[in-house]
């Protein structure tokens, strides 16, 4: 467990546990282990963990297309995964679009405020007046029972079957080199971005600055391969691969960068 550790984060050590968990569970009853919605970068950190054991695979899938936040199943070598045994369920959202706007962090927010953690929702995805998300399907006939609002506007959740077209995400994620001198947080926005290494200071102790979905205020902290950033009022850009160092000691760094469907 140490070798496995010293290649991660300190707050990542409890998830890193569970998924040694997760394995020796899959290991000890030899049959399948399904998780909640794991975000690209814990899905990095259970890959890395159990991608190359022969026993065992791990496979991911989210039900909406190029889903961000999926749910990954580990399961013996001889085990041949279907879609359904991934156990999840999507909804469309119907509101008077006429006369509000639902945003992502308003159905999000909504969601949240059933008392479900946020590892129960897949993406979801807004559209003008569609909205869709997934859920894990043991949740789903809760939530059909206890969404009923978002902000002030009643809604009505329906239950959408596995051939529906579902929206597609409308990201594109766009391949970019570069070198930076180090992986410090502040470094990274300061190149990436074209803004002085104060002006990233500066977003990052305001809150603007988010690693993995989680707010981080330090300028010294630093970033890994798989992790998003992502910047308020700049967009979103995912750390590739760290590709070693030029003569003149400067990363080479592998990154993708959101950009909107034409």
């Amino acid at each position: 467990m140490e070798q496995v550790l010293q290649h991660f984060r300190k707050d990542e050590q409890p998830f890193i546990e569970q998924v040694s968990g997760w394995l020796r569970e899959t290991q000890d009853r030899y049959a399948p282990k399904l998780t909640d919605f794991l975000d690209p970068r814990q899905q990095f950190i259970v890959q890395s963990m159990i991608g190359q054991n022969d026993d065992v695979i791990v496979t991911a899938y989210g039900e909406l297309p190029e889903a961000e936040r999926k749910r990954m199943l580990i399961s013996p070598s001889y085990f041949a995964a279907t879609d359904e045994d991934y156990g999840i369920t999507t909804f469309s959202i119907k509101y008077p679009s006429k006369f509000i706007k639902l945003e992502h962090p308003d159905v999000l927010g909504s969601l949240m405020s059933l008392g479900l953690d946020r590892s129960k929702f897949g993406d979801i995805r807004v559209d003008d007046s569609q909205i869709e998300f997934a859920v894990v399907s043991e949740m789903s006939d809760y939530v059909t029972s206890h969404l009923t609002s978002i902000g002030k506007s009643k809604i009505k959740v329906e239950e959408l079957p596995h051939d529906h077209p579902y929206l597609e995400n409308k990201d594109v994620w766009v391949e970019e080199s570069h070198t930076v001198s180090s992986m410090r947080i502040d470094t990274i926005i300061a190149s990436l971005f074209n803004v002085s290494r104060q002006k990233a200071s500066l977003l990052i102790h305001s809150g603007k600055v988010k690693v993995n979905w989680t707010v981080r205020e330090q300028p010294s902290f630093e970033l890994h391969e798989s992790d998003l950033l992502s910047i308020r009022g700049f967009g979103r850009i995912q750390i590739g691969l760290i590709e070693g160092r030029t003569k003149k000691d400067k990363i080479r760094l592998q990154i993708g960068r959101i950009e909107p469907k034409s």
